[in-house]
């Protein structure tokens, strides 16, 4: 498959987005910066992953890459979503060129760069967090939950699909092992509390300080080195991001 990379005006703008270009003529994921911590902003309804939304995300990394240190990346969504994974309806709609293997391969793609990122990254979960959407936030360093609203879970026993060896290496990769099989194996939806408790999240907040604490931990550790930060995370997981790409 040719990878699909869309020009910046096209993803900031009238963007693409397959089977229904009403649906989606913008990709409001928006990137600001509070003094060394960049802040990715998804409002796009749920945030769900397809061409135009990994398009612009790989843009955004580009541009928190480039950054001379210290910088940090927070991402975090608007309303009820954080992300709610794969964007089924696109691939299934018939008019997109990508099939749901190519979709799953360009998320993975997302999963292993943000493991490896050579910028602190936090997850600030405001909402539900789903399948590929969850699992991308493990890909993050750290992970920051609203305590009040919104599920994190992998509904994918229920809805039939398999994960694939390199979903299966980065849960496995992230959480404990019990904890992993639970996620994996019964689709248990956790709240923000009970995701602290079982370690998939390291802070539930209320809604008022999630962000601030999210911005809070990345600004404390945007001083590392990029160099060393990416060998470091290659090394740790390197066989995970060989199972995602390959």
């Amino acid at each position: 498959m040719t990878e699909v990379r869309l020009p910046r005006w096209v993803a900031e703008s009238w963007a693409y987005r397959g089977f229904d270009i009403d649906r989606g003529a913008l990709v409001p994921f928006e990137l600001t910066k509070r003094e060394n911590v960049f802040i990715l902003t998804m409002n796009e309804e749920d945030n769900r992953f397809n061409s135009t939304s990994l398009g612009r995300l790989s843009e955004i990394l580009d541009e928190v890459e480039a950054a001379d240190a210290p910088a940090a990346l927070v991402t975090t969504g608007t309303g009820k979503f954080y992300s709610n994974g794969l964007d089924l309806d696109w691939i299934m709609g018939g008019n997109s060129d990508w099939t749901f293997a190519d979709l799953a391969m360009e998320t993975q793609r997302l999963f292993a760069r943000t493991l490896t990122f050579r910028h602190p990254t936090i997850a600030a979960i405001n909402g539900h967090c789903f399948a590929a959407g969850a699992m991308w936030s493990l890909a993050h360093d750290f992970r920051v939950m609203r305590a009040d609203r919104g599920f994190w879970s992998m509904p994918e026993v229920d809805i039939r699909i398999p994960f694939t060896p390199g979903m299966s290496a980065l849960i496995q990769a992230r959480l404990r092992p019990q904890v992993a099989h639970r996620v994996m194996t019964t689709a248990h939806r956790y709240g923000g509390n009970e995701a602290m408790e079982a370690g998939i999240v390291d802070q539930a907040l209320d809604e008022h300080h999630l962000l601030n604490a999210a911005i809070e931990m990345a600004a404390a550790l945007a001083g590392k080195d990029p160099d060393t930060l990416e060998a470091i995370k290659t090394g740790m997981y390197g066989s995970v991001v060989e199972a995602l790409t390959t």
